[in-house]
């Protein structure tokens, strides 16, 4: 359940950043109430999943897929510039990600 909780907690806090971004500075009510209520439910998901994981690996896997996400929403929804750098960097989160799950001894 561990990571059912991971997972909802990475998809919390990439709408919270969302919002955060379409709240343009926090002037926009409503997007800026949902990053708040989104970041709320992001912390107390990845709480509930440190209750079973070690922190370091949720916290690697949690920011670093929440990173890599977010850089994709920009690129597409936000017309973000893509490089070639920035696809590297996407490429190592993830990499990085499945060698801590596979390493970290997160299994359990």
């Amino acid at each position: 359940m561990h990571w059912v909780y991971l997972l909802l907690a990475i998809v919390f806090e990439v709408a919270g950043t969302t919002s955060m971004k379409l709240s343009e500075g926090l002037s926009k009510p409503i997007p800026t109430v949902m990053m708040f209520v989104l970041y709320i439910l992001c912390f107390s998901s990845l709480s509930l999943a440190l209750k079973e994981m070690e922190v370091g690996t949720a916290y690697a896997i949690w920011s670093g897929l929440g990173t890599a996400i977010v850089a994709v929403i920009g690129v597409i929804v936000f017309h973000d510039a893509l490089t070639v750098k920035k696809v590297i960097a996407i490429a190592l989160i993830i990499g990085g990600c499945v060698l801590l799950n596979l390493g970290g001894g997160a299994h359990g």
